[in-house]
């Protein structure tokens, strides 16, 4: 039963996604709370990218305290879980901090660097300018400065390639 309620939650994500990106669908209040109801299923559901998604929303959106900070145990879930925007959404909430969670430039740091390494170009830079700022705990250190920066040049580079369709596909 475990893999139909799995395809279901996918389903259900998929559907979110296509109201959420669709340009020819008005965007009236009844949609929105559609939406918004199936982003928050798929998310109970523990689906990943709707993890970080709505809890992304709700952190960011979220009209009461109690939105955001579940909104921040969704994106640290899907982090966790190894979701690559939601592993630098991580590092943003504990550099920041928020009610729930608060700031822990240590916590920040290991969330960047998850990133960054997985490939997430701002993960990265974010971590070149701490190193060569001496931000976020860390000393100044123009080596790993340098380090990050070429990841986050590398990731950049990677993610314009892709956009352009450049980049070589084998089988």
């Amino acid at each position: 039963m475990t893999q139909a309620s799995s395809l279901f939650t996918r389903l259900e994500y998929r559907l979110a996604e296509q109201l959420f990106h669709t340009r020819w669908l008005p965007r009236s209040p009844r949609t929105q709370r559609l939406t918004m109801h199936l982003f928050q299923r798929c998310a109970e559901a523990g689906h990943p990218v709707a993890l970080s998604v709505y809890g992304h929303m709700l952190f960011h959106r979220g009209l009461t305290p109690q939105d955001k900070a579940r909104g921040a145990r969704y994106v640290l879930e899907a982090a966790q879980a190894g979701d690559l925007r939601a592993q630098y959404q991580a590092g943003q909430i504990h550099e920041h901090g928020c009610a729930l969670y608060p700031r822990r430039d240590d916590h920040a740091v290991t969330w960047y660097a998850r990133a960054g390494e997985a490939g997430h170009p701002l993960a990265a830079q974010r971590l070149a300018r701490a190193y060569r700022e001496g931000q976020l705990g860390l000393p100044v250190d123009a080596e790993r400065a340098a380090h990050w920066q070429r990841q986050a040049d590398q990731a950049f580079d990677l993610g314009e390639a892709l956009d352009s369709g450049e980049v070589e596909t084998r089988h």
